[in-house]
């Protein structure tokens, strides 16, 4: 009689965890053993959480083409320690004919992106060049325009004051008979026989000093008659002296922050201002 006697030494092959089901289940159970969640997985493997539930599920229509969903597979047998192999011959042997084929279609097409290397939820922004122009393009437009019309009014304004300077001017002359116009403040025996304010020493019409005090920061421009600019532009406050050719062209920026005498005789300057401003001539 023969005992069939096994050698204790000898280890036998426990099958039991190749038979707890199907390449799904095993690599679910496996990931479960590590206490991780699928959004674990997913975040490390970067592949979607719904192909991971698929593979687990073995829901083969919810995953992509057969080679991209067994590359899946291999990578998370070996992420969660079991052999990749056995798994993926687990994964060929389950995976329906019907797919196989739909498989070898798609590869003859054109690939179609399969998302594994984007966050679940992520989108992809497509920015239009030719709408970022054309945006840049209109901002352009509306400055120009507006500059365009700002400068445009601040012209206008302008003229108008002129304009109305030199009507007041005109009515004065034709009325006192003065020697002020919007363009020379002339002297003589005109001037005196006109009884005009500004009817200063006749004698010294050629040669005149200009006493200006400045209590502000205004623009201030003198001319003489000879052309020479005896004084222009920002003027602190203070006493400015001059003296020159007379008539004098004389344009103020600001009147109220300024006096004017003429050979020690006071000039109004409130005479020849509008809306703060005076262009005009004067002469003894």
């Amino acid at each position: 009689m023969e005992i069939d006697r096994k050698d204790p030494l000898t280890p036998t092959l426990d099958t039991s965890n190749q038979n707890l089901g199907s390449f799904g289940n095993r690599l679910k159970q496996a990931r479960i053993s590590k206490d991780l969640t699928l959004d674990d997985v997913a975040a490390e493997l970067f592949i979607l959480r719904r192909h991971l539930e698929a593979i687990e599920a073995e829901d083969f229509r919810s995953l992509p083409q057969a080679a991209f969903a067994r590359g899946f597979v291999i990578n998370y047998a070996k992420y969660v320690g079991l052999d990749p192999d056995e798994i993926a011959e687990s994964f060929n042997r389950n995976y329906p004919d019907e797919l196989k084929k739909k498989s070898v279609d798609d590869i003859e097409s054109p690939l179609k992106p399969m998302g594994t290397l984007q966050r679940e939820g992520r989108r992809s922004i497509r920015i239009n060049p030719l709408l970022v122009l054309g945006l840049i393009g209109l901002i352009i437009l509306a400055v120009f325009l507006i500059r365009t019309i700002s400068n445009a009014k601040d012209a206008s304004q302008v003229e108008t004051q002129d304009t109305a300077v030199i009507d007041d001017l005109s009515d004065s002359e034709q009325s006192a008979g003065a020697a002020v116009t919007s363009t020379v403040v002339s002297g003589g025996d005109d001037l005196q026989s006109s009884g005009s304010a500004l009817n200063l020493d006749a004698a010294n019409a050629q040669e005149a000093t200009l006493d200006f005090r400045v209590t502000d920061t205004t623009p201030l421009t003198v001319v003489d008659a000879t052309g020479k600019t005896l004084l222009t532009g920002e003027q602190a406050a203070g006493n400015y002296k001059l003296s020159g050719k007379a008539p004098f062209n004389v344009q103020i920026g600001n009147v109220s922050n300024v006096t004017l005498n003429l050979n020690g005789e006071s000039i109004k300057l409130n005479e020849f201002a509008q809306n703060n401003q005076a262009n005009f001539s004067l002469a003894p």
